[in-house]
């Protein structure tokens, strides 16, 4: 009789309610060194958690779109389905991508059950100051047109889930912010 395949993960893998970590705010923000650290957080509990990360799937699964507000709508579509997906085979979808128009988040939200919107609330300043890319820079120089917070608008969450004020705080202590909330609402 052949033995079953599965890794030693899958045997401690926690049973949870699959939902959807939407990190969204400028770029600079946080919003992937935050996402990253939770997702590493729930995979040590044994819990089955998946990154979307932004720039991946622009790589990956959105070649060729540009940054018009069509394209940017296709990519968040993209993302938005992926994570409804998963979250609904009981993965924590995390997301980490801009996504700068409310209309639109709003609309992803109505496809996927435990949705949990968490705006990465850091000032345009510091988001300029952590810019290691320069991209603020190009952006102001007009080398990058339709970049959000320069030319392009970001429109942050009227009611999110969770409200993340970055500066002055620690990745870790911004995700600890975030596994708390996921208790508190019986979500891990």
């Amino acid at each position: 009789m052949p033995t079953p395949r599965h890794s030693a993960a899958a045997e401690t893998t926690v049973a949870a309610p699959g939902c959807c970590l939407w990190f969204t705010g400028l770029s600079g923000a946080g919003k992937s060194t935050i996402a990253n650290v939770v997702v590493e957080r729930l995979a040590e509990r044994g819990i089955k958690v998946e990154l979307l990360d932004g720039d991946e799937v622009r790589e990956h699964l959105s070649r060729g779109l540009t940054f018009s507000k069509e394209d940017r709508d296709i990519n968040i579509r993209r993302i938005g389905w992926v994570a409804k997906v998963l979250a609904r085979n009981g993965v924590v979808a995390v997301t980490a991508a801009i996504s700068p128009y409310r209309a639109l988040r709003d609309e992803v939200r109505a496809t996927i059950d435990n949705f949990v919107e968490i705006h990465v609330a850091t000032p345009l300043e510091v988001c300029e100051t952590r810019d290691v890319k320069g991209l603020y820079a190009k952006a102001r120089a007009g080398e990058i047109p339709q970049f959000t917070g320069v030319d392009d608008p970001y429109e942050a969450p009227l009611h999110p889930e969770l409200r993340l004020e970055t500066d002055g705080h620690t990745p870790e202590e911004s995700a600890a912010e975030v596994i708390a909330w996921l208790e508190a609402n019986a979500l891990v």
